[in-house]
């Protein structure tokens, strides 16, 4: 299924709400039966099992808890709430996923630091030009719970830096396949030249497209019979998204997809970031409408197209991220000059030996003989965890966004030869020494650039969702709650 990298939406839904992009309608209260349903489940069931995954329990408990959290966060976003039943296995499917991804990032050694959901919350409320204070006063004006938030925005990072170690070194883009898609643009142009194309090959603008689905997912090794009753459902909600059903609505209540409890929201980005199925199949539609069937690996999808047209500014954006990650930007032409910069480090990696402070007090320390003036050259050399070390930690020349945001504000706030106190990022702490600075036309190296983050967007994202496959085909999982679910697996 076509996962998107921030797989929890509901943080930018809540997000869209803070900002003016749902509606600021108060919330309605709940059908009564759906009211009282988590409540006489949890009477009856507070010791129950809802689900085994390997040796972690979920206890019945645990899911009706975040039923509730997800039946608020429906009604906020005026997608209609499925029967509590229908909830409760739709919310038990995400838990399970979250806690195999849980024990894998625990297994790999990945925690993630109170700073780094701190920096999160900065980068959110920077992308929507307000404060982090006032990001807070927004989320709970619209209902929401601080502590909720910045528990799921935990996980979102989690998620961010298991597919990064997992995942993002699997994708490789080419020179050629870079040339071939800017062919494709109306922008080819050789590596090496610093001419932009001529004005009557560019497209009228970059274009971009929001999307969701509703997933009726093939397991691995299903039958021809079991294809085609799966195939029958997809047709079956077809009709009723056909017939007026709201496709949100549909979508948490049937959908196999992890955005299902988001209304099938897979977000808004660049239209050559979508994986070429999706492009193609939507490609004739315009806002509000919704395709056929569409067949892929992982099973048949029913798309709706919630945006298309020009990029707006990105606060309040329903596709503005909930993380560090950055979507790839539509592409550009035309001039464009460019403060790059030539830095090197210094870099300490954490483990289970070099903790989070110790790594931190090494690089003090380091700064300080740095200051009583030592080579950051030898130092580097020496000491840094880092490929570049042989080359004493040099960089060379970086350009904006070709960093993490933690090095790049770090790096940022450097005038030439000043040195940074030791920063976090998800690779280590590092020691940071800006040696110059210069102004250049990128033109061409942008668009280039952008070409290949588009083109890795298109892939990482099934690449992700296939290792996520094959990590719950792995593992022991007993849904006890939805026992049908648990064919085919160990």
């Amino acid at each position: 299924m076509m996962r998107s990298l921030h797989a929890k939406r509901w943080i930018a839904a809540m997000l869209m709400c803070a900002t003016g992009a749902l509606s600021s309608a108060a919330v309605t209260a709940a059908e009564p039966a759906a009211k009282s349903a988590p409540q006489q489940a949890s009477q009856q069931f507070v010791d129950g099992i809802a689900a085994v995954v390997n040796k972690q329990v979920i206890t019945l408990q645990q899911v009706n808890k975040e039923a509730r959290l997800a039946q608020e966060q429906l009604q906020r976003q005026n997608i209609p709430v499925p029967d509590y039943a229908v909830l409760q296995k739709q919310v038990l499917q995400r838990m399970i996923m979250e806690e195999l991804e849980r024990q894998e990032a625990e297994r790999l050694g990945i925690k993630v630091s109170d700073a780094q959901v701190s920096q999160a919350v900065q980068t959110i409320a920077e992308r929507n030009r307000i404060t982090p204070k006032q990001l807070r006063a927004e989320i709970e004006k619209t209902g929401g719970k601080w502590d909720d938030y910045l528990q799921g925005l935990r996980q979102e990072v989690r998620t961010d830096l298991l597919r990064q170690r997992t995942v993002d070194s699997t994708i490789v883009i080419s020179d050629a396949e870079v040339d071939a898609f800017l062919k494709s643009q109306g922008q080819s142009a050789p590596a090496s030249a610093p001419t932009a194309p001529e004005p009557a090959a560019r497209p009228a603008g970059p274009q971009i497209l929001g999307l969701a689905q509703i997933l009726v997912a093939v397991p691995e090794g299903a039958s021809s019979a079991q294809v085609q009753a799966l195939r029958l459902k997809a047709e079956d909600l077809l009709k009723q998204v056909q017939g007026g059903a709201d496709f949100g609505g549909v979508a948490a209540a049937s959908s196999d997809g992890p955005q299902a409890l988001d209304g099938g929201e897979l977000g808004v980005r660049p239209v050559e970031g979508w994986p070429d199925l999706f492009i193609k199949a939507t490609q004739n539609l315009q806002a509000g409408q919704v395709s056929g069937i569409v067949q892929s690996g992982n099973g048949f999808h029913i798309l709706k197209v919630l945006t298309r047209g020009q990029p707006q500014s990105q606060a309040g954006s329903p596709s503005a991220p909930p993380t560090t990650a950055q979507q790839p930007a539509p592409m550009q032409q035309g001039p464009m000059m460019v403060t790059q910069t030539h830095a090197r480090h210094i870099l300490i990696k954490t483990t289970q030996v070099m903790s989070d402070e110790k790594a931190s007090n090494r690089l003090a320390q380091l700064r300080q003989r740095l200051e009583n003036g030592e080579s950051f050259e030898d130092l580097a050399k020496r000491y840094s965890d880092d490929a570049t070390a042989p080359q004493g930690g040099d960089l060379g020349w970086l350009t904006p966004g070709e960093t993490v945001p933690a090095f790049q504000r770090a790096m940022d706030a450097l005038q030439p030869n000043q040195i940074s106190q030791p920063i976090q990022s998800q690779f280590g702490w590092h020691l940071i020494q800006v040696l110059e600075r210069r102004t250049k036309n990128m033109e061409n190296e942008f668009r280039r650039m952008q070409a290949r983050q588009l083109l890795f967007q298109r892939r990482v994202e099934p690449a992700f969702e296939d290792w996520l496959s094959q990590l719950r085909g792995e593992a022991y999982i007993d849904n006890r709650l939805d026992p049908a679910s648990n064919r085919g697996r160990r």
